[in-house]
Order: structure tokens, then C-alpha cells, then sequence
């Protein structure tokens, strides 16, 4: 066999093997939407809405949640308690950090927050000064 024969046997044994693939995941898109056709039921609304039964249905849609939530409460809880202990573990873990970052923060921005806090003094003075002259008014009537 010389070289150009060898080149055509593989390229024959190529699209054979290409048509194989092809014809093997046609085989398997219709296997899946038979499957996915089967799965799914029609439902009929006008029988499962009419007014006589409708009632009963909800409440049976209702037990069944509720006995559901009820297996699985103490799974939640306990899955919420491991959370709130997680990030109670992690806020210790991370306070000595936290208290330094806003320590470096404030002192980074002493200057800006001097001058907001003087601002919303100024802008609600007025606000301000009520609220200290009710509250003085109740501490000595109290």
C-alpha cells in the first residue's frame, strides 16, 4: 500500500466512524424525548378545578406541605443553628482585624468625617436642639 491509498482508507474510516457518532446521538435525542414525553401528564383542569372537590384539594395540598415542613423541622433548625454558631465563630475569628481595619479607617478619614458630622449638625440643628430641650423638659418632670 502506498501513501495515498493509506490516506483514503483513513479518511473512509473516519466518516464511517463520524457517521457512527452521528447516528448513535440521533439514537440517544430520541430516546430522551421519548423519555421526557412520558414523564410529563396531561392534566385535566376542568376536573381538577370544579367547585365541588376544589376546596378539599387545597386543604390536601396544605396538609401535605405542612406534613412536610414538619419531617424536616428539626433538620432546619439545626441547619440554621450551625449557621448562626458559623458566623458567630467567624465574627470572633475576624474582631481583632474588623477593630483595626475601622480604626485605620476613621483615622483615614478624620478629616471628612469632622466635616459631615458639622454639616448635619448645621442642616438639623433646629431638629436636634427640640429633641434635647423634650428630653431635658422630661428628665425634670420625671
Amino acid at each position: 500500500m502506498d501513501l495515498e491509498e493509506l490516506k483514503k482508507l483513513r479518511e473512509k474510516k473516519f466518516q464511517e466512524h463520524k457517521a457512527k457518532k452521528r447516528q448513535y446521538y440521533l439514537k440517544k435525542k430520541l430516546e430522551q424525548q421519548r423519555q421526557r414525553t412520558q414523564k410529563r401528564t396531561i392534566i385535566n383542569y376542568e376536573e381538577e378545578l370544579k367547585v365541588e372537590g376544589f376546596e378539599q384539594k387545597i386543604k390536601d395540598i396544605a396538609r401535605k406541605q405542612k406534613t412536610h415542613l414538619d419531617e424536616r423541622k428539626e433538620q432546619i433548625t439545626a441547619k440554621l443553628e450551625e449557621y448562626r454558631l458559623k458566623k458567630q465563630e467567624y465574627y470572633q475569628q475576624n474582631k481583632e482585624k474588623r477593630l483595626e481595619y475601622d480604626k485605620a479607617y476613621r483615622e483615614r478619614k478624620k478629616e471628612e468625617l469632622k466635616e459631615y458630622r458639622r454639616e448635619y449638625y448645621q442642616k438639623n440643628k433646629e431638629k436636634i436642639l427640640q429633641r434635647q430641650r423634650i428630653k431635658r423638659e422630661q428628665e425634670s418632670d420625671g
